[in-house]
């Protein structure tokens, strides 16, 4: 009878651990402080993406009014992913210092400005820097992993990483299809000349991203115990300033061969992205609206293929440890990048759309899978380690896009497949991932593990929350 009247008057709506952290995880609650957070942190995220890839849709119609050239809109693309790679190191020591609710909020309210200034461009100059600028925003997503690490138990932490971050990546597909609509809503509604609609329409997700912010604000939860500042007042462990939690981050290895892993599965997504569309309409005919829906179904698969390579690593962690999780990325990752190289060698229409459904699961599935592995590198410096991975995955995308897809070196083609070739080899050094106190792909934990290293006696796993504890 005692458990059973412990557990009437625990203040939490879920299951929890010794720390609070929810060991269930169920999207459709709203309960708060887990589930609330859950939903305020994806939706958050959910309209950084809309705001960043709001542009690209309308682009034949900025192109022309702006007289711009296919340089300025390939500088402009380029720009915007080199945005998000400063603000993801940055969020990544945000969320550390004052936690992941106050730097996502403030992140979004500091960006939101910029896509709806986006109705004041004039220049090529201009539109590169709005992009630059609106990039940014994308930083939430280390927030938003942050938040999640910060709310769920190792054994669901992959599982709510995943989700989160698939609903959110369904943003960049949404804005595909909507923001057109919006565009020709303003001409056939309020009759405004084709230079002032597609203005206007920036207004759009400019407000919809403050909005969110000013939820998180209102409605959020650093931890399941309260504010993050209470938090790192309370905590027994030593208190860590800013230079030295980031230098114990950047001189983790761990977080380096998880950003380059990133680089090849999120990164890979992104340049699909960007270039799928004009590869099925130059090398097989079809329309431009169908090349679209092709291009936009790539981004909407995120609602379920990420939230399972989440899953998954929650799976293999509770079969097989930690040498579960690292199995599973590597071989999902590389799977991802065989199917990458076939997706560049088939020759008809039909087959090409079905290797690409396929490798859109298998490589976003690795995204979740990544993320299932970063909360267990370094607990004092999460953020970092989550900042650093998430910077890899557009670091991968500029310079694959920079390698194969600038320039008329390759042909698309070759150049998907070389991408697949890249992506096999990147995932290479999830082998060499080693913790002491759990092992690693080959070679299991240490025998003595009172020795291991520093930032393992910042460890995430708690006793009975999951099987990488016993390993």
């Amino acid at each position: 009878m005692e458990p059973q009247s412990l557990k009437l008057q625990s203040p939490f709506s879920l299951p929890v651990d010794s720390d609070n952290k929810a060991t269930e995880f169920r999207p459709l609650q709203i309960s708060s402080p887990h589930m609330r957070a859950f939903h305020l942190a994806w939706l958050s995220l959910f309209s950084c993406f809309f705001s960043t890839f709001s542009i690209p849709p309308l682009l034949p119609i900025i192109r022309d009014d702006l007289k711009l050239t296919e340089t300025d809109i390939g500088n402009a693309g380029i720009a915007s992913f080199v945005g998000s790679i400063f603000s993801r190191l940055a969020m990544g020591p945000a969320c550390d210092l004052m936690g992941p609710r106050l730097a996502s909020a403030t992140l979004s309210l500091v960006t939101a400005p910029i896509i709806m200034s986006a109705s004041l461009v004039t220049s090529p100059t201009c539109f590169i820097l709005i992009r630059f600028g609106v990039g940014f925003s994308l930083a939430n997503f280390v927030a938003s992993q942050f938040w999640m690490t910060s709310m769920f138990s190792p054994s669901v932490v992959g599982l709510a990483n995943g989700v989160s971050a698939g609903w959110a990546n369904m943003g960049a597909g949404v804005a595909q299809l909507v923001m057109p609509q919006i565009y020709h809503l303003l001409i056939s509604l309020l009759d405004l000349p084709v230079s002032t609609a597609w203005r206007v329409s920036f207004l759009i997700p400019g407000l919809f991203q403050a909005v969110t912010a000013i939820m998180v604000l209102a409605y959020g939860q650093d931890l399941p115990s309260g504010s993050y500042k209470d938090f790192r007042k309370a905590i027994k462990t030593p208190k860590d300033d800013f230079s030295e939690m980031l230098y114990n981050g950047l001189t983790n290895y761990r977080g380096w061969i998880l950003a380059l892993t990133y680089g090849y599965c999120f990164g890979s997504e992104l340049t699909t992205d960007n270039i799928i569309a004009q590869y099925f309409y130059d090398r097989f005919g079809v329309n431009l609206q169908v090349a679209g829906m092709i291009a936009a179904s790539v981004g909407l698969a995120n609602l379920f293929s990420r939230p399972m390579g989440g899953a998954l690593s929650d799976k293999m962690g509770r079969s097989f440890g930690m040498r579960g999780r690292l199995w599973g990325l590597w071989l999902v990752q590389t799977v991802a990048g065989l199917l990458c190289v076939l997706l560049g060698r088939v020759n008809s229409l039909w087959g090409s759309i079905a290797v690409l459904c396929i490798f859109s699961v298998f490589v976003q599935a690795s995204s979740g899978l990544t993320f299932g592995v970063v909360p267990f590198v370094s607990k004092r410096s999460l953020g970092v380690i989550a900042g650093m991975t998430g910077s890899g995955g557009t670091v991968g995308a500029v310079v694959t896009q920079m390698l194969l897809f600038s320039g008329s070196r390759f042909s698309t083609q070759t150049s998907i497949s070389l991408m697949g070739l890249m992506m096999i080899i990147c995932t290479l050094p999830v082998t060499f991932i080693y913790f002491p106190r759990w092992g690693g792909m080959f070679f299991g934990p240490c025998c003595n593990t009172s020795s291991s290293s520093p930032e393992e006696d910042y460890h995430l796993l708690h006793s009975g929350s999951d099987k990488t504890e016993s390993l």
